[in-house]
């Protein structure tokens, strides 16, 4: 595929290897200490961070699966920002006045003050685990635009290739500056790949012959007999995996899902601790949920068109009759829709600033879960473990370690988005919904101990890590393809992963509150006057 770029895709694509050399010299400065390193000295301008929250919660995983769920589904995903704005005042009042108060490093660190330092450990594992998981997936995402990109298709060597290359460019592009330069390059890329669906998604509109009121009235009512795909709230009671985007799933495992995702997912949640207090990280919060809602619009919508210019011949024939210009057909698989119609279809040009788009919400991916994990590695674990042995980390040991986890984060990374290839390839659940669903596997443990730490004082050592095992394994135990393993066909269930995220952390907070040890934290009272 690399062939149909012209000389002038390929002067676009220079321009843009010089941005990208010219901001990692600017922004990748050498950080001195662990705060630079880790949370930018806590001197992040709000709007800078905003972005990089928006760029963090969304890049590959809205590029390619904003449009796949719009040629597959509705507007529903939209409902979803209800959830955040729900979950970003749980978070405003109730985490993040506690994490600037204790000045943490991790969130992780909140588990410590009252629990003790090996529920710290724990959770930081557990979230080492998940994040692995959820960053992973969104590598794999990423991959298959480059993929198609380099080579025209998906096969498993394609992709593996892809995902090599970009884990390795992101790596170098961050290890020196640490978070400061992650922040800044994930406003450079949130610029970059917004720009680039403006201009397909005008393209489209441009391309497709029918007036706008006929594009519409096609929308609501699809040839295969489905509910209209202009449906935005939609209060059906589904338990199935499709009916995860609906009213009831929004308000229940969508809320704990964004509750998780911004204050007890180190990914996010240390973005927000990059500002210089917690009303400027609530700021910085809701404006990335603000600017969220019409960046995801403008991704579905063109999943949406794609629906009509490859699935209602109908409509496009008309530039057939005027132009003699043939039907177009989509060839190939759903997740490749977007890049097979950015590689067949769009002009040369327009091509290279949409293959930028695509590059820079891969390096958006990677470069978001690289300091996260390292920080919890090495502020939660590693340091940890030093102070057991009696060994205290100066600075400089400090950011070293940070820079070392970062290498081995990316290639765990690498390993764990191959994986995801086959994961996804066997569910045929689209890529959106997979990328969601992948981060309850240590969200539901998470949220149980939590809970327990905000609203109780119960909770012991043991009651903490047989909740995060649980929160763990219970989602585990309800894919179907681990469901084969130990129950007989017909005794098989299809529940949508934002209902077993509910099941799940109902149990690991249960679970968790069934320890009780009065001599866990001397600092509860404390804690719960702040």
């Amino acid at each position: 595929m690399i062939d149909q770029f012209s000389t002038i895709d390929w002067l676009i694509f220079l321009g843009y290897g010089l941005l990208l050399i010219f901001s990692g010299w600017i922004y990748n400065r050498q950080a001195a200490t662990s705060n630079d390193y880790f949370l930018g000295g806590n001197s992040m301008p709000m709007w800078v961070v905003a972005i990089s929250v928006l760029a963090t919660s969304q890049s590959a995983a809205t590029f390619l699966g904003g449009p796949d769920q719009g040629y597959r589904g509705d507007l529903s995903y939209l409902a979803t920002n209800i959830a955040g704005f729900i979950a970003a005042i749980f978070v405003a009042r109730y985490l993040l006045p506690k994490f600037y108060k204790l000045k943490v490093f991790t969130v992780y660190e909140l588990l410590a003050q009252r629990f003790g330092d090996q529920a710290r450990y724990q959770a930081g594992t557990v979230y080492l685990l998940g994040r692995l998981f959820a960053s992973g997936a969104r590598l794999y995402m990423a991959a298959i635009a480059i993929a198609m990109i380099l080579f025209g298709n998906i096969e498993p060597s394609s992709v593996i290739i892809s995902i090599s290359l970009i884990a390795v460019i992101g790596l170098f592009y961050t290890i020196y500056g640490g978070i400061r330069t992650v922040i800044y390059s994930d406003v450079i890329q949130c610029i970059v790949y917004v720009s680039a669906a403006l201009l397909v998604l005008g393209y489209l509109l441009y391309s497709i012959p029918a007036d706008m009121s006929t594009i519409i009235n096609a929308l609501q009512s699809p040839t295969d007999g489905s509910q209209s795909k202009l449906t935005l709230i939609d209060f059906s009671l589904d338990f199935s995996p499709s009916g995860v985007f609906g009213f009831w799933s929004v308000i229940t495992g969508f809320v704990l899902l964004n509750i998780a995702a911004f204050g007890m997912d180190q990914d996010v949640t240390q973005r927000m601790l990059t500002c210089k207090d917690s009303k400027e990280a609530t700021k910085a919060l809701t404006s990335s949920i603000i600017m969220g809602i019409p960046i995801v619009l403008i991704f579905v919508v063109i999943g949406m068109l794609l629906y009509i210019y490859y699935q209602r011949p109908e409509l496009m024939s008309q530039a057939a009759a005027n132009g003699d210009v043939p039907t177009p057909k989509f060839v190939g698989q759903t997740v490749t829709i977007f890049m097979y119609y950015v590689l067949t279809d769009l002009p040369n040009g327009m091509k290279a600033v949409v293959t930028i788009g695509i590059i820079a919400a891969a390096l958006s991916t990677l470069n978001s879960g690289l300091n996260s994990m390292s920080s919890v590695a090495v502020q939660d674990i590693y340091r940890g473990i030093m102070l057991k042995r009696g060994k205290t980390l100066s600075e400089a040991e400090t950011v070293k370690a940070g820079r070392i986890s970062m290498a081995v984060v990316a290639i765990a990374l690498s390993l764990m988005a191959s994986l995801c290839f086959y994961w996804q390839q066997h569910t045929d659940m689209p890529l959106l919904a997979f990328a969601l669903s992948v981060m309850i596997f240590s969200y539901s443990g998470l949220l149980g101990i939590y809970f327990t730490a905000l609203f109780s004082t119960r909770g012991s050592p043991v009651s903490i890590l047989a909740a995060l095992i649980i929160g763990f394994l219970i989602p585990v135990l309800m894919q179907p393809y681990v469901m084969a393993l130990y129950l007989p066909e017909n005794y098989h269930f299809s529940l949508g992963f934002s209902w077993q995220l509910v099941i799940a952390t109902a149990v690991a907070t249960l679970v968790c509150l069934i320890g009780n040890n009065n001599a866990l934290n001397k600092n509860d009272a404390i804690l719960e006057r702040q």
